[in-house]
């Protein structure tokens, strides 16, 4: 699912999406999905910016065939009809925080898991801190659930779209199994 291989086009195309939950910037590099994130969220120009300066790109508003079938994948999603998406990924991180991406890809739809669970998953249980940090950078929401990720206490913690939003969430993907 994730391809990290690229050559550089020096533009990240991108298109504003509105969902009942709020508004994504939903954007792809050289047919990858490179983001799909909330407009709105507190961290814009910080990832914004690391996106630019990994792929040594800058965004244009354009639609694209990734972006494209994201919308569609995400509208099956919030329909019912999509558990699991299908689409090639590009992360801009660090070394370790695709590592943490990479495991929540494979979190499973209606499943969640705390910092600590998803600490170990990585193979580093000392690291809840990092890979809390991980998780809130990731710029490709929902697809890689990062959502799915609560506290040890068993409350939810932040994301980037709200907690209301991150409850939503949850919320939809348990309704789905009644």
């Amino acid at each position: 699912m994730v391809i990290v291989g690229f050559t550089m086009d020096n533009k990240i195309s991108f298109k504003y999406h509105k969902i009942n939950y709020g508004e994504l910037m939903i954007g792809s590099i050289e047919d990858k999905l490179c983001i799909c994130d909330w407009r709105y969220r507190k961290m814009r120009d910080a990832v914004d910016a690391r996106l630019k300066k990994y792929f040594k790109a800058d965004f244009v508003e354009e639609k694209s065939e990734v972006i494209e079938k994201t919308t569609i994948q995400l509208a099956e999603y919030f329909n019912y009809k999509r558990r699991v998406f299908e689409l090639p990924l590009a992360f801009a991180g660090t070394d370790f925080q695709q590592k943490v991406w990479q495991v929540l890809v494979e979190v499973p739809f209606g499943k969640i898991l705390s910092y600590q669970q998803l600490a170990e998953n990585v193979g580093n249980k000392k690291a809840v801190r990092a890979v809390a940090g991980a998780n809130g950078a990731n710029a490709i929401s929902i697809i890689v659930p990062c959502h799915r990720v609560i506290g040890s206490d068993g409350k939810l913690t932040g994301y980037a779209g709200g907690l209301a939003v991150k409850k939503k969430l949850l919320s939809l993907e348990q309704s789905f199994f009644v």
